[in-house]
């Protein structure tokens, strides 16, 4: 019995506390390499499953209260508008690019001559009716002897095409991570209330709510629109019989997300749809891609209702973060991640802030 006691009183605490901490760093890492790969579907599920909560919980209340059904309804739904839709676009785009591969090597594939109106736009027109002629006239000989330019954009597009495909499977997972998450929201909600506030003490309420209003409002004004502007566009390209439309609205998508605008591909379709289509065509399309064009500007306000939540220089750089880091999925994650830091850091400032001016005003002599 006095061996224990010496044993315990005798042990030095410094020791004992760092085992214990290179024992829980072990355990966390290991749990870490466990879930990585199932880290960017986790994320994006939350996403959904925050921005979802609203629509759940107002259908939990019509089915009496059986949130699992309502989960379950939810989660069909995205799949049946969303997921659908954007397999059938990969798949027709990569079956347009294997019947023009076929085309090619059976020395079939043609390119009408340009008209002589291409010769007479401004800065481009000379060059481009020169390319578009040699191209209709010997096809083959035009791609030999650019080979060394068109291979890497060909490389490019394919790898594009492959993190689509992984984006897309990545984003089917996701959605039913969202509906378990929505079906267990309560728990799942009182458990990162609870986690933030073990680690950043007072103030994690309030931070989960931040984050909470933050991913939401980024779904939302951001990644919504631009995934609405897109799809209305891609139905002009359809309809229209754009060649490739689903790699154009892959486009649309990216260049939406980012904040530069759907701008730089509607000018190519609509220059595209004067040069090849009939006139009533190509007035049809330029109408509501201008349309489509300006509608960014109706649907951020409206579906954010207040102001923006972080500056566009963060959603721009979240976005060509996420993408340079995890493909076609990161330009949805990064977005979102970025602005929720950059939220989370102006909060912890300002609140800094506040206790400075308080405590000044509390340690102030009075003159009297």
């Amino acid at each position: 019995m006095e061996d224990n006691i010496n044993v315990t009183e005798t042990r030095n605490p410094v020791i004992h506390y760092s085992i214990q901490l290179v024992a829980l760093a072990l355990l966390l890492v290991w749990c870490f390499m466990i879930i990585q790969n199932f880290i960017t579907p986790i994320i994006w599920g939350s996403v959904l499953a925050i921005t979802l909560y609203p629509l759940h919980k107002s259908l939990t209340s019509r089915l009496n209260g059986r949130g699992a059904w309502s989960a379950i309804l939810i989660t069909v739904l995205l799949f049946a508008l969303i997921m659908m839709p954007a397999i059938w676009l990969l798949l027709a785009t990569v079956g347009e690019f294997k019947e023009l591969v076929t085309m090619y090597k059976a020395g079939n594939l043609y390119i009408s001559p340009p008209t002589a109106e291409v010769k007479a736009w401004p800065v481009v027109g000379p060059k481009l009716y020169d390319l578009w002629l040699s191209a209709s006239a010997d096809l083959s000989a035009l791609v030999q002897e650019h080979a060394d330019q068109i291979k890497p954009v060909l490389v490019k597009v394919l790898d594009l095409f492959t993190s689509t495909s992984m984006g897309i499977l990545i984003f089917m997972v996701s959605i039913i991570i969202s509906g378990i998450m929505l079906g267990y929201a309560d728990s799942a909600g009182n458990f990162a209330r609870a986690l933030l506030i073990q680690i950043a003490g007072e103030q994690g309420h309030a931070m989960s709510k931040s984050a909470e209003l933050t991913v939401r409002n980024v779904a939302k004004s951001i990644l919504g629109v631009s995934l609405i502007q897109s799809m209305l566009a891609g139905f002009g390209f359809v309809l229209a019989g754009i060649p490739f439309a689903g790699l154009w609205i892959l486009v649309c998508l990216i260049l939406a997300i980012v904040q530069i605008g759907i701008l730089p591909v509607s000018i190519g379709i609509i220059v595209y749809i004067w040069s090849t289509a009939d006139t009533f065509t190509a007035i049809l399309l330029t109408i509501w891609m201008l349309f489509v064009g300006v509608i960014d500007n109706i649907l951020k306000p409206i579906m954010l209702g207040k102001g923006a939540p972080a500056p566009m220089i963060i959603v721009f750089l979240g976005s060509i973060g996420g993408f340079m880091v995890q493909g076609i999925i990161g330009l949805f994650t990064g977005a979102i991640i970025l602005t929720l830091g950059y939220n989370m850091i102006m909060g912890w400032l300002d609140n800094n802030s506040q206790k400075g001016v308080d405590l000044s005003d509390k340690n102030s002599v009075s003159p009297e």
